[in-house]
């Protein structure tokens, strides 16, 4: 049994973690309201571009479509663009991410496709790296800014669509969470190049609508600035992701730590309790001995 100087000392150390933890619950609440805000925002935007995109690459097709919608012509060798977070402390996000990209690479290895990794974000690779050391293609490091944005989004897509025209890859999948609430952050695998057309009509239904200068070169400034603004939602997706989990986690561990203690508490008083009952039971047989 613990002496009684060793239970207080492991209660003042829980009580420390309790406010560890629970500061940095208030401090992931407090991004979160920020992060997810700006999430939401950017969603409209896809959306709308993708609607104008189904527009377009509706009127293109064949050798006339820019590559980015028309790709190599093969779906060979694939590349996983895995985002996820820079920090710990935010419960089974990055675990979830990485699982989700596992499952895909082992499908198309199993369909005999050459899969390699773009990794974004330091906390998905050692996880990684342990089943694919050979099949990492790059890492992208976002902790050196404070806040990763477009211009983060601009230059991960600028290299990607470069590898891509160069031969590197055939096809490209975005692996990130979706910020759904502080509670579920689902992972999601999208195709990110070559541009897939969009589904549906576009935005103008049955009107006929004349494009200027011309479809094909509207589509060649717009794939490129599409490909920029999934990778910018992804990483806003994996900023309020990040804080929600991560709130969810300190919650639970400063819960945890107040249970804990409470068992730490109510053994002490036990053990007091007990040290000071010996203590009377050898004062009260040392004064009948006199």
């Amino acid at each position: 049994m613990a002496s009684l100087k060793e239970l207080k000392g492991r209660i003042n150390s829980v009580k420390s973690t309790q406010k560890i933890t629970k500061a940095k619950q208030m401090v992931a609440a407090a991004k979160l309201r920020r992060a997810q805000a700006a999430a939401e925002a950017a969603r409209p935007y896809a959306e709308r571009l993708s609607g104008v995109m189904a527009s377009l690459a509706g009127k293109v097709s064949g050798d006339s479509a820019p590559m980015l919608l028309r790709g190599t012509g093969s779906d060979q060798r694939h590349l996983l663009v895995v985002v996820n977070t820079d920090k710990g402390l935010c419960g089974g996000l990055n675990a979830n991410i990485v699982k989700a990209a596992k499952v895909k690479a082992r499908a198309l290895i199993a369909e005999g496709k050459d899969v390699q990794f773009y990794l974004v974000g330091k906390k998905g690779r050692a996880p990684i790296k342990r089943d694919y050391a050979d099949r990492i293609k790059k890492h992208y490091d976002t902790s050196n800014v404070r806040q990763p944005g477009f211009e983060e989004a601009e230059e991960i897509a600028d290299d990607l669509i470069a590898r891509f025209e160069s031969g590197e890859f055939d096809v490209a999948h975005l692996v990130y969470p979706i910020f759904k609430s502080a509670l579920a952050q689902d992972p999601t695998v999208d195709q990110l190049i070559p541009v897939p057309a969009p589904e549906g009509e576009g935005t103008g239904g049955d009107a006929v609508v004349e494009y200027e200068p011309g479809e094909e070169e509207i589509l060649e400034e717009l794939l490129p600035r599409y490909v920029k603004t999934q990778l910018f939602g992804a990483l806003l997706e994996r900023e309020a992701s990040e804080q929600g989990a991560s709130m969810t986690a300190m919650d639970n561990a400063t819960r945890n730590a107040g249970d804990l203690i409470q068992k730490l508490t109510i053994q002490y008083n036990r053990s007091r309790q007990a040290a000071i009952t010996t203590e009377l039971i050898e004062i009260i047989a040392g004064a009948e001995a006199l």
